[in-house]
């Protein structure tokens, strides 16, 4: 009930974040700016981690059961409109450890003419603190949402390859500032 309760309060302060960016954009802009080149992008998200055994065996009683929840921020920068770098961190367990993963991906874009949506391509890897010390790759896909070209929504998924333990999957949604 406890972790409920903080996982609705930080997707409340996000969303009332997100609204008053949107209120302080005021101005109206073409579709086309909201992707650019030499952008620095910062992201705020919610996680939710599957072993493998529950991606391979999917129900809603094994999602129940075997589901982490977390929460996490990153950072991206595209040297073109289309091709970047990011880096991020997530913890699903703030009480033992304040970053429980962190990961490095090469991201490729593709702005959907002027509708601000944008599906995205990422790989990398990264490393693992909590609950035991591991190096992983990743690669994943997602979708992003611009409001106007500073605020945004994404969701996104990845499959975590590890060495020696089950390999799992990642899913992320949240807020994007264009800076």
């Amino acid at each position: 009930m406890k972790k409920t309760m903080t996982y609705g309060f930080l997707l409340h302060c996000l969303l009332c974040t997100a609204g008053s960016a949107l209120a302080a954009e005021g101005t109206p802009h073409s579709m086309e700016d909201r992707y650019r080149a030499q952008e620095v992008d910062v992201d705020v998200f919610a996680s939710g981690s599957l072993g493998q055994t529950t991606l391979e065996h999917l129900s809603g009683s094994r999602i129940k059961h075997d589901g982490r929840l977390g929460a996490g921020a990153g950072i991206s920068y595209f040297f073109t409109r289309n091709f970047g770098v990011g880096v991020d961190a997530y913890t699903e367990n703030a009480g033992h450890s304040f970053v429980d993963s962190a990961s490095a991906n090469l991201i490729a874009r593709l702005p959907l003419g002027q509708s601000g949506v944008a599906p995205y391509v990422f790989g990398g890897g990264g490393y693992q603190f909590d609950p035991i010390g591991l190096r992983y790759g990743q690669a994943g896909a997602g979708l992003e949402y611009r409001f106007t070209p500073k605020v945004g929504l994404f969701v996104d998924g990845r499959y975590v390859f590890t060495d020696g333990t089950p390999n799992y999957g990642l899913f992320r949604g949240g807020i994007r500032f264009a800076l």
